[in-house]
């Protein structure tokens, strides 16, 4: 069944595959295909891929995801290649499987369902569990950062990754915090946020929502694995192979945009700046904009909400370099990277 859920040791994962006709008709499977589908997670898009008869590589970082998916690769008798890896190596991963060039790749950027809703993983607010964060079972967890970066860092985080304005006062009252007692757990950061940041307001979302986005994307090095992703994909491709994205908030979407306009050619400068094209697109825009879920999906599934989804098709040109400013990654002057804290 397409978009179907995949089985794990806790039973049916609760996951529903975000925009799934929009993704298959844009990615344009066809029997015998090779397809690469980058952030497996519950399988939903490589289950929706394996029945329009094409082959998959589906990579995941998460080996909880890995294990889970062994059923699906029994079924497939072939068709499927499932690796724990980062998607930012996927063409590395395609070129060490002989499965390079493809005809599509598709990738469901961000943190997934499965993770956010098992408390044990660290992910959630409202769910209390051990401090962690992390995709994969290794680097630092999310309570080494918050006990050990020093106030600036944390401010910078979650200034840039979070967009939180009171990013200042929230990493000044987790320094206070830490300073009685170690922080360890998902309760107790999100009662030191929501007390920092004061009274919710108009606002819907959670005091804690975007401090906690902004630790989880700086310990797993999220944006910086989406754009080596999109270089990877446009490495892979072959000519009039499909690459669809999937994100979930601006700083995802900004850097999909962006590299595709840049990719595309189509970035426009001023009369006093105008944008010189050195190289020919290496991709066409099969949309302008972004597609949103309808309503009806979001009344089905209120986590699709935020979802956008960019299409473009690979043209023959040779893939260029990738330079993460170009693409928009944020970058945090002067912040120690997560490997400083192993």
């Amino acid at each position: 069944m397409a978009g179907r859920t995949i089985a794990g040791a806790g039973g049916l994962a609760p996951h529903t595959p975000v925009l799934l006709p929009e993704v298959m008709d844009h990615l344009g499977v066809v029997g015998g295909g090779r397809y690469i589908d980058g952030t497996f997670g519950a399988g939903g898009y490589t289950s929706a891929i394996l029945e329009r008869g094409g082959t998959v590589l589906a990579i995941d970082r998460d080996p909880a995801a890995i294990a889970a998916g062994a059923l699906l690769v029994a079924e497939a008798k072939g068709r499927l290649k499932l690796v724990e890896g980062n998607f930012g190596d996927l063409d590395v991963h395609s070129r060490a499987l002989d499965f390079t060039p493809v005809d599509g790749v598709v990738l469901d950027v961000g943190v997934s369902s499965m993770q956010v809703d098992e408390a044990e993983r660290g992910f959630s607010f409202r769910l209390d569990g051990p401090l962690d964060m992390r995709m994969g079972q290794s680097g630092i967890d999310a309570a080494t950062l918050v006990n050990q970066a020093s106030v600036r860092d944390l401010a910078a985080i979650i200034r840039i990754y979070g967009e939180e304005r009171k990013a200042g006062r929230i990493a000044r009252a987790i320094e206070r915090a830490r300073g009685e007692e170690s922080i360890l757990r998902t309760g107790r950061l999100a009662e030191i946020i929501a007390s920092a940041a004061g009274p919710r307001g108009a606002s819907r979302i959670h005091p804690a929502t975007r401090t906690f986005q902004a630790l989880r994307i700086f310990i797993n090095r999220e944006l910086e694995e989406l754009a080596r992703a999109l270089a990877a994909a446009e490495a892979v491709l072959n000519e009039g192979g499909r690459l669809v994205v999937v994100a979930f908030h601006s700083l995802e979407d900004r850097i999909v945009k962006r590299f595709l306009q840049e990719r595309s050619n189509v970035i426009r400068g001023s009369r006093h700046q105008p944008v010189a094209h050195s190289a020919p697109p290496t991709f066409r825009l099969a949309v302008r904009g972004a597609i949103e879920p309808s309503e009806a999906e979001i009344e089905r599934n209120p986590r699709s909400r935020s979802a956008r989804l960019r299409a473009a098709t690979r043209t023959d040109a040779p893939p260029r370099a990738l330079d993460f400013s170009a693409v928009g990654v944020p970058q945090l002057r002067g912040v120690l990277g997560p490997e400083a804290y192993q």
